[in-house]
């Protein structure tokens, strides 16, 4: 395949999206912000957790996606119960997240949390700006495990930059959708999700543009060699996560963890992770797509305050020949850190 058809066909498939297949975007840090995945994390910690967070996809290929984005979540109230004790103080030489802390863990007091998210969404001539408030309740099971629920309520921007359509002359675009510079179409959106978490495990079912909605910027269709823009529609997105944590040695912690994703007609899609943690200051980790790639991670908790996580896409498929890879970088401040936690006790 050379590389204008490759081209062609990945520009062709931005509006095969709008009908059939992935309309939100991938992310390979969400082990790091599962709350851009499930709204049920709003509020998990006793802190303020903002997050900054910008990925290029298949960086090298020309008009390929770009997804930038902010979100701020936290409890509504505080846990006025006793926590400081080895799970947030770092006494020398112990692991503030070893054995001490797995065998004191508590779970949750009920607490409300919110959550606000702002995100930009840019794949070639298309582009999708979203703003969502969240609402979440956390509540305890047992002594050691807890679920909280969270609802996600927003709207979301597309817009169509029909500038940016054109293929050459063998590939000509409908005049009447050709001139017509940006065409916007505003939705409404809704998400929901539940988390079960522990201190060594957790388990998540989401759905993200939960009310199915027509969308199209033009009557027409994709047929022959000319290009016209189609009606579609906003389908629901299916998440389902478990993970599971082994304690190596004292200072050593590996999580293992999944993630299947169902978006209807696609195939069911799946994520396999691993990651590795020294204490509670630095991690690196692994994922694998079946059939798409792979990624590399790394991250360090700078203090009480500040961590950073950087991944590294590997495509396995024909893109490859056109592109150098995917680059995500994720920033994260705690905020109004009470115990001085480097990284958090339910989410990893």
């Amino acid at each position: 395949m050379t590389y204008k058809k490759i081209i062609i066909t990945y520009f062709l498939s931005l509006f095969h999206i709008l009908v059939f297949a992935q309309q939100r975007p991938y992310y390979s840090q969400y082990n790091l912000n599962d709350f851009i995945i499930n709204p049920a994390i709003a509020g998990i910690e006793n802190y303020w957790d903002l997050k900054i967070s910008h990925r290029h996809q298949w960086a090298g290929l020309d008009g390929a996606p770009v997804t930038t984005y902010l979100t701020i979540q936290g409890p509504l109230t505080k846990s006025t119960g006793e926590r400081e004790t080895t799970a947030s103080v770092r006494a020398p030489g112990e692991n503030p997240r070893g054995k001490s802390f797995l065998q004191n863990y508590q779970a949750a007091d009920p607490h409300q949390g919110l959550g606000l998210t702002i995100l930009n969404d840019r794949a070639g001539p298309l582009n999708r700006f979203a703003a969502f408030a969240t609402y979440a309740y956390h509540l305890p099971l047992g002594p050691r495990t807890s679920i909280g629920g969270g609802i996600s309520l927003g709207i979301q921007n597309l817009r169509l930059d029909a500038n940016a359509l054109y293929f050459g002359e063998a590939y000509p675009v409908d005049p009447a959708v050709s001139g017509s510079g940006y065409i916007n179409t505003i939705k409404p959106d809704i998400s929901a999700g539940l988390y079960l978490y522990s201190a060594r495990y957790f388990i998540g079912l989401a759905a993200q543009q939960i009310i199915p909605q027509r969308v199209g910027f033009n009557d027409g269709k994709i047929g022959g060699d000319s290009i016209s823009i189609i009606n579609g529609r906003l389908i629901p997105h299916l998440f389902f996560q478990a993970g599971y944590k082994f304690l190596l040695s004292e200072d050593i912690s590996m999580m293992s963890s999944f993630m299947v994703k169902y978006v209807n007609p696609v195939p069911i899609s799946l994520d396999l992770n691993i990651k590795f943690q020294y204490r509670d200051i630095i991690w690196t980790g692994a994922s694998f797509r079946p059939k798409d790639g792979f990624s590399a991670l790394l991250g360090v908790n700078i203090n009480s305050s500040i961590n950073i996580g950087y991944s590294y896409d590997y495509n396995t498929s024909k893109l490859n020949t056109v592109s150098s890879g995917t680059h995500e970088i994720l920033v994260g401040f705690l905020l109004g850190n009470r115990y001085g936690d480097w990284c958090p006790r339910n989410i990893w």
